[in-house]
């Protein structure tokens, strides 16, 4: 770790107070998932003090608890503060709620792209039985159900209650549509009973990606297919002229945000372990050139914070990163992989 980083991660563990060496370590373990080296850390915070940045708390005993100075205070809160003026009639700060956040992916000529490719794939055929895993809002099942037709059924299947509702609403119409809350590790549903199912950029947040494809194995008649989306966060590619600042917000988005980022690329090789039959791989790029268009999608200023506090960017590359981002011509590119198998 670079000695600029370590520095920051010292002032960002004392925001909230004192702390001895191995309080701030514990803070910084927190924040990055790994401790600074010992060398590391008593040779930021004698830098930090010979700055005027931080102090030791007057006292006795071997493990004297450090402070931020009004001075190294002061600092910490310009940096941020500089960081979100550069960036905040561009970016967005506030984090949207997920059923807002997904109606917007679903409305950008992106995911009209990928969900036309992975509709194909599935190629539902009226009186099928037909599985969403990761419904959400419904997005996809009014399509879905179209296609079965009124002789058809499609289940929609979410984890999270706001979604199972705002699904149940939208579908309200639809008697074939049946909407349930559960679990891909474990389909409340019997074995040989779906004709085809899919995921769509689910797969990349679930706890055990293997376990849940043995589940739809298990619950896809035979010859039955699964169609999934998921997204190779790790392709994501952001035009800086710095490569190794670009790379580092794409690797903590991989490494921290993300579950399974690169799930994308492994779904292939994933399904055929479970006992699948992958009969094709579609790639799907989104390029953006606008930068708030991308920053709807990624979160542009909201990651590179929390990639500055994870240890990944310092602050100021983090503030060049996202000024640079606003005012230059921007390119971005990532891409999903559309799977398509069948269940032996």
């Amino acid at each position: 770790m670079r000695t600029q980083d370590a520095q920051v991660l010292v002032l960002r563990a004392l925001a909230d107070g004192p702390l001895h060496g191995y309080a701030i370590n514990a803070v910084i373990e927190k924040l990055t998932g790994n401790r600074l080296g010992a060398g590391s850390l008593y040779g930021a915070l004698t830098r930090l003090e010979t700055k005027q940045l931080v102090e030791h708390v007057a006292g006795s005993g071997r493990q004297r608890p450090v402070r931020l100075t009004a001075t190294g205070r002061e600092m910490l809160d310009r940096e941020l503060r500089s960081m979100a003026r550069m960036s905040g009639s561009i970016f967005e700060t506030a984090v949207p709620g997920p059923v807002g956040y997904l109606d917007r992916v679903a409305a950008t000529d992106a995911a009209r792209a990928y969900k036309k490719v992975m509709a194909d794939a599935l190629a539902a055929r009226p009186g099928q039985t037909v599985l969403d895993v990761g419904c959400g809002p419904g997005t996809d099942l009014r399509a879905v159900a179209e296609a079965v037709s009124p002789t058809g059924t499609v289940i929609g299947l979410d984890a999270d209650p706001e979604m199972i509702e705002t699904a149940r609403e939208r579908t309200a119409d639809l008697p074939r549509v049946k909407v349930r809350q559960g679990d891909v590790h474990a389909l409340d549903l019997d074995d040989d009973t779906v004709d085809g199912a899919r995921t769509d950029r689910v797969l990349q947040n679930v706890t055990d990606p293997v376990k849940a494809l043995a589940e739809l194995l298990r619950v896809l008649r035979p010859g039955g297919r699964l169609v999934t989306g998921e997204p190779d966060w790790d392709s994501l590619a952001i035009d800086y002229p710095d490569l190794e600042v670009s790379r580092s917000y794409t690797r903590h988005l991989t490494d921290r945000i993300v579950r399974n980022g690169v799930i994308g690329r492994q779904l292939a090789r994933l399904a055929t372990a479970t006992g699948f039959v992958v009969s094709q791989v579609v790639p799907v790029t989104t390029v953006f050139r606008d930068v708030e268009s991308a920053d709807q999608i990624l979160g542009l200023q909201r990651n590179t914070e929390r990639a500055v506090a994870a240890g990944y960017l310092t602050t100021r590359d983090a503030q060049r990163w996202l000024a640079h981002l606003a005012d230059e011509p921007f390119l971005a590119a990532v891409t999903l992989y559309v799977v398509v198998a069948e269940a032996t």
